[in-house]
């Protein structure tokens, strides 16, 4: 059932969701606030935007121009309709496509910042797969993989763009070790911890392409207070 419902934090922002198919995440909320942009930052892009929360929040941050592709048709068709009602459609232009056709729409090394809150899981014959194929597809590595994800975004990077990224902590070693394939180097790691004295299932991931070898920052967020609410660094997120 399709939905409008109040951008989570953000009640100047609405978005369309639906009920039986698809809801976007806390984890899209805190991504853009992971990433810092400054004026230089000119063009963004959103891989795999789903029904464009990023965007939504990273329009409240920037002046820049800001991109989102989504390859599900109903899926997209979400994000066209919070754009619209929004009246953000100067700001955010969406793409229905597979980001690995991207080469009919941009040149190499266009966007300043490239930000992804990609399928988590890798395809395998042990998956269980989502009987609804629009979650499946954004969860599992059906139509995108995370090598085709970073090969894209390093081409798209001008020299120095930033790439930022929103994974299971189980594959930390593998992403780590494609970026540097890529020539995007990790820079900044956040762990993701859900309450204090949890362990941590997710983490933010910033990398800079073609920038000198070295991580410089690694720090955590706790979600959740030992009651249920929020932290007060995840209610700083939604200001």
């Amino acid at each position: 059932m399709k939905v409008i419902n109040d951008l989570l934090g953000y009640k100047n922002l609405k978005i369309v969701q639906d009920t039986d198919w698809f809801s976007f995440s806390l984890d899209s909320v805190l991504l853009p606030n992971f990433v810092t942009l400054n004026k230089n930052v000119k063009k963004i892009l959103d891989i795999g935007t789903g029904n464009a929360p990023i965007p939504l929040i990273l329009s409240t941050k920037t002046d820049a121009e800001i991109y989102g592709i989504e390859i599900q048709k109903e899926v997209y068709e979400m994000a066209r309709e919070t754009i619209e009602l929004n009246s953000l459609e100067s700001k955010i232009k969406l793409i229905n496509d597979d980001v690995n056709e991207i080469d009919k729409y941009f040149k190499p090394e266009t966007f300043d910042v490239i930000l992804s809150n990609p399928p988590y899981f890798k395809l395998n014959g042990k998956s269980k797969l989502n009987e609804v194929n629009t979650k499946a597809i954004a969860r599992h590595e059906i139509l995108l993989t995370l090598d085709q994800l970073l090969t894209v975004s390093s081409k798209l990077l001008k020299n120095k763009g930033k790439f930022a990224m929103v994974h299971r902590v189980d594959r930390l070693t593998e992403i780590l070790s494609l970026m540097k394939e890529r020539n995007i180097e990790p820079k900044r790691i956040k762990f993701i911890f859900p309450k204090e004295n949890t362990t941590s299932n997710l983490f933010f991931l910033l990398g800079v392409k073609n920038a000198n070898s070295g991580i410089k920052t690694i720090s955590y967020i706790i979600v959740h207070t030992e009651n249920g609410k929020y932290t007060e660094e995840v209610m700083k997120c939604f200001e």
